[in-house]
């Protein structure tokens, strides 16, 4: 064929530096492009030998080879597909955005799927202009009778094509390196883009440097392979050592039989896996694969809690492996990685329209041939169809969970303390993956058990019945039998008939209260987590028969004697003085009651409300983002004095003693104590006076 010279296909000359600047974000990226490129060659030159149009040579091994070369600044993409005429070069090569993939596809539609071919658009091979002055390729067609062809471009919108020398069939993609970007010719730079981006195409790929000094193995001589280069044969006598005999005889033993050996050029090994574990069949992966896999990818050798398998064919085509690991610190904190894939390519990292956000606290793989992607297959097109793909992720998620749960509950609540925040986080961002979950999140109780929901609250109804005597027989609705009627609409106070849950977030700093509960054989959940303010809340919105309550929100009438008000009031409106004089806090609600247990002197609530949006504000705040003073909620602190304990009796009996302000102060601090830390100052104080009242007694 005589030289030739043409004008690339294109509209404008001011195109091509945008397509070679700003198609793709990362300019090491066409290292991903050109080998998919020779993946999809070898790809349909298979296609076409199963459909009987092309017939293999028998030593035939597909194979992708890389070679750098960092004295001559050039790298070179070699593959063994089924090559270009030069038409065939004008066409896909030439007019630029025309893809080879997709008119082979529309060629061969009634004969062969397109499930394996990744390239769509015809615009990966200009990629390598973003690193490259000049770009040659020499490729030779699989068609008999071809001619092989070398066509060259030098980055702006002209190019030439000869006659070429190649003699194999297959494409030869040389780049000649620009100044700026010498790098990628450096073979451990090219190992490292080229596991990033390709460590699972369906292709063996091989690197290897230019002129680089030959490398030797030593093998048995039984394990030979055709295509191995023997360089030397090596005889190794029989190895003997001297034993002793069942009599006690010394004889010498053969212990290694002679062999042949044979020195052989170092055999090239793929940098890749062609078949990696979440294309495989759940069946066909043994535990040990799946932890494997999680080291080698993540290189987290912490084992993953465990894992979900996804294997999908219909209505699209989806796979992966979701790995839970260990994620029981903050939520927020938390760094996980889903890694997407299309064919075995790598895509990214995280990709939000595709995995749930509160996913992403997971890491895995997850592969989809059918997902839209943009021009540049580094992000997805607005698609409805991402949507879908989404919701069943999300959904064999809940799946796996809810049946975990059920049918091994012992290791699903060994794994819960570490899973929850992940669950609860998920349950706050997604309805319908809450809608799946909810009967089977756990709450662990005072006594380190676990309990789901729907038990949780039986528990509770059974804990309300047992405190129901004869004399308080309820009907249906839990109103007293022989009570006198109810009063007309508007006469009574509106009542809340959830049923309450009790919770604790603190066992050490809410021990006196956790104390008086197990006294009187109630019980409470631990939520210890600073995602569980948010959560309960939402429970609580989407179901209105159940609320939850701090242990320390309020003196439940199970921990008092049974006492009219009416016989406290004397003391309590005595005591209330008494008290917002001493502290100087006229804002301070004061309550006398009669606990049962009457070590306790003194107990601060604070409202569950008032304290939800303590924790909301300090999250503000924690945040950067100001807002209102968490502390302008105290007023809803309420102080509830035991009027059987021997020191609130000494109070109210001496209230115009000069000690009595002193008593007052220690008897709110260690209230405070028993709910929150003191700030240093309100401590320091508390110090001094417990010095004080010491001297007192030592009087």
């Amino acid at each position: 064929m005589a030289n030739k010279h043409g004008n690339l296909s294109i509209d404008s000359d001011n195109l091509f530096p945008i397509i070679k600047k700003w198609l793709y974000s990362d300019h090491d990226i066409f290292y991903r492009e050109l080998i998919s490129n020779g993946c999809d060659a070898i790809t349909k030159l298979e296609k076409l030998e199963m459909m009987g149009e092309y017939q293999f040579p028998a030593d035939y091994k597909k194979k992708i080879e890389i070679i750098v070369n960092p004295e001559d600044k050039t790298l070179k993409f070699i593959d063994n597909g089924l090559g270009m005429t030069a038409d065939e070069v004008e066409e896909y090569i030439c007019q630029i955005a025309f893809s080879g993939a997709t008119d082979f596809i529309e060629k061969y539609k009634d004969k062969a799927n397109d499930d394996q071919i990744i390239g769509h658009f015809g615009l990966g091979f200009y990629s390598a202009f973003m690193v490259a002055d000049q770009v040659t390729i020499d490729t030779l067609s699989y068609k008999e009778g071809s001619t092989p062809v070398h066509w060259s471009c030098d980055g702006g919108t002209d190019y030439e094509m000869e006659d070429g020398t190649k003699d194999t069939i297959g494409t030869e993609i040389t780049l000649y390196l620009n100044e700026d970007c010498l790098e990628f010719a450096n073979e451990y730079r090219a190992r490292e883009v080229i596991e990033k981006y390709c460590s699972f195409m369906p292709t063996p790929i091989f690197l290897r440097k230019a002129n680089a000094e030959t490398e030797y193995e030593t093998i048995d001589a039984a394990d030979k392979l055709d295509t191995d280069t023997v360089v030397e044969t090596i005889h190794e006598e029989a190895k003997t050592e001297e034993k002793e005999n069942e009599n006690g005889e010394k004889e010498i033993v053969e212990v290694s039989p002679a062999k042949d050996k044979l020195k052989i050029i170092k055999r090239p090994v793929p940098l890749n896996d062609t078949n990696p574990l979440w294309a495989k069949n759940p069946n066909e992966c043994t535990d040990e694969e799946y932890k494997a896999f999680y080291r080698k990818v993540f290189l987290d050798y912490k084992e993953p809690l465990f894992w979900i398998h996804l294997n999908m064919d219909y209505p699209f085509n989806l796979k992966g492996i979701l790995y839970f690991p260990k994620i029981n610190t903050e939520y927020d904190s938390i760094e996980g990685t889903i890694k997407l894939y299309n064919n075995q390519v790598f895509i990214a990292d995280n990709i939000k329209e595709v995995i749930p956000e509160f996913l992403m606290l997971l890491k895995g793989v997850i592969d989809c041939p059918d997902l839209p992607l943009n021009v540049s297959r580094s992000a997805l097109q607005n698609d409805g169809f991402v949507k879908k793909i989404s919701d069943y992720i999300t959904k064999k998620v809940a799946d796996k969970l809810s049946g975990m749960c059920k049918t091994d509950k012992e290791n699903y609540e060994k794994y819960w303390d570490d899973i929850s925040p992940f669950i609860k986080f998920g349950c706050l961002k997604d309805t319908k993956f809450c809608d799946k979950m909810n009967d089977y999140i756990l709450f662990k109780n005072l006594d380190d058990k676990y309990l789901t929901l729907p038990e949780l609250l039986v528990k509770e109804e059974k804990a309300e019945g047992a405190e129901t005597t004869e004399a308080e027989v309820v009907d249906k609705d839990g109103n007293p039998v022989e009570s006198a009627p109810e009063p007309a609409d508007g006469d009574a106070e509106e009542k809340d008939e959830r049923k309450v849950i009790y919770y604790v977030t603190d066992k050490l700093q809410q021990g006196q209260y956790i104390k008086m509960f197990k006294e009187q054989g109630m019980d409470a959940v631990i939520l210890d987590h600073n995602i569980d303010t948010s959560f309960i809340s939402q429970l609580e919105q989407r179901n209105e028969t159940y609320k939850f309550m701090r242990i320390d929100a309020d003196v439940t009438e199970a921990l008092k004697d049974e006492t009219d008000e009416t016989d406290l009031k004397t003391e309590t409106d005595t005591l209330t003085e008494v008290f917002k004089k001493a502290l100087n806090n006229d804002k301070l609600t004061v309550k006398v009651d009669k606990l049962k247990d009457a070590s306790i002197s003194s107990v601060i609530t604070l409202s569950e409300e008032g304290r939800r949006m303590q924790d909301m504000m300090k999250m503000y705040a924690m945040g950067g983002m100001g807002g209102m003073d968490p502390n302008m909620f105290a007023a809803d602190q309420t102080l509830t004095l035991n009027a059987n304990n021997e020191l609130v009796k000494y109070i109210f009996e001496n209230k115009d003693s000069e000690h009595v302000p002193m008593f007052c102060q220690q008897l709110y601090d260690l209230a405070m104590l028993s709910n929150q830390p003191l700030s240093v100052d309100a401590m320091t104080k508390f110090v001094e006076r417990s010095n004080k009242i010491m001297m007192l007694l030592a009087k």
